[in-house]
């Protein structure tokens, strides 16, 4: 037993860190099956992109715009799997086309978040103090306001806008991702490595980006997975409300909202879409928690 655990570590030494990780993802069939729906999901969004480019948004205003009043809250068929909305519209059709509007601007806003959130934990770490102090006295401040208080307040302000909710979703998770950075950089600034590139000369931000993040990178790239989930909630919630992505364009959110009116005659023309809203979200969480678990140096026995 005790060669069979050596033949392991040393097998996971000559994997490296992330390939050992991936080995051990693997191994989790939930978080495959989670990351498998996801990769389905963008690929998806990156077809639609590349038909509407192809085509010059013809398939898209035919498919998903153009309304078809005879069809209106056709039940699922062969020919509509799930029906039709309240303007004839095919609702698979438009979930398809939907998916980048939910994904995508909950990605891209989570990265936006990583970026100013890790800039400024990573500052408070390393440097500690008063930069540290003031830092995340302004953090706290954000983190005393209900994200999606903050949203609406955001898009309320500015007008509603792709730009303008980007910024509504990222700006609330500014705070727990600075926070999440801080940490990791508190516990690695002191190591061995990180001495020694200060005696050979290395400036603060060298050791930051080329020496302190790469050593703190799993837990952060772990909350900004499982933030996706959250921020694409919040997206769907926006539009549910009328102030994230504007009709026609085909958000989850939106169709929801526009099909709560007619939930006691068309049955699925509002439990598709929040079939679907809760499926991305279940399948970024099986996902970010197969990554935590992969990156977690003590699940590795």
């Amino acid at each position: 037993m005790s060669m069979k655990k050596s033949g392991q570590k040393e097998a996971a030494v000559s994997r490296g860190l992330w390939a050992d990780a991936w080995y051990r993802f693997k191994k989790n069939r939930l978080a495959v099956v989670g990351l498998t729906f996801i990769l389905f999901l963008i690929a998806v969004s990156i077809g639609t992109m590349i038909l509407d480019l192809v085509t010059g948004n013809s398939l898209y205003e035919a498919l998903v715009i153009k309304q078809n009043l005879p069809l209106k809250l056709a039940g699922p068929s062969f020919e509509h799997i799930f029906g039709c909305d309240e303007f004839g519209r095919d609702i698979l059709f438009r979930l398809l086309w939907g998916t980048r509007y939910s994904l995508f601007i909950g990605i891209i806003s989570i990265l936006m978040a990583l970026v100013v959130g890790g800039f400024l934990g990573a500052l408070a770490g390393f440097y500690g103090g008063k930069t540290d102090n003031l830092i995340m006295r302004i953090m706290d401040v954000f983190l005393s306001i209900p994200s999606m208080v903050m949203a609406i307040a955001i898009v309320s302000a500015l007008g509603t806008s792709t730009f303008n909710l980007l910024l509504s979703i990222s700006v609330p998770q500014i705070p727990r991702l600075a926070r999440i950075v801080r940490a990791q950089v508190m516990s690695v600034k002191g190591k061995e490595f990180v001495e020694a590139s200060r005696a050979v000369g290395a400036g603060d931000l060298m050791i930051i980006l080329q020496y302190i993040i790469p050593n703190a990178l799993a837990p952060i790239i772990v909350q900004a997975s499982l933030s996706i989930g959250s921020a694409i909630l919040s997206i769907a919630g926006l539009s549910f409300l009328g102030i994230g992505v504007q009709p026609p364009a085909p958000e989850w959110g939106s169709i929801l909202s526009s099909a709560r009116t007619y939930m006691r005659d068309a049955w699925h023309i509002s439990v598709i879409p929040g079939l679907m809203i809760m499926l991305t979200v279940l399948s970024l969480n099986l996902a970010g928690d197969g990554l935590r678990d992969a990156l977690d140096p003590k699940m590795k026995n």
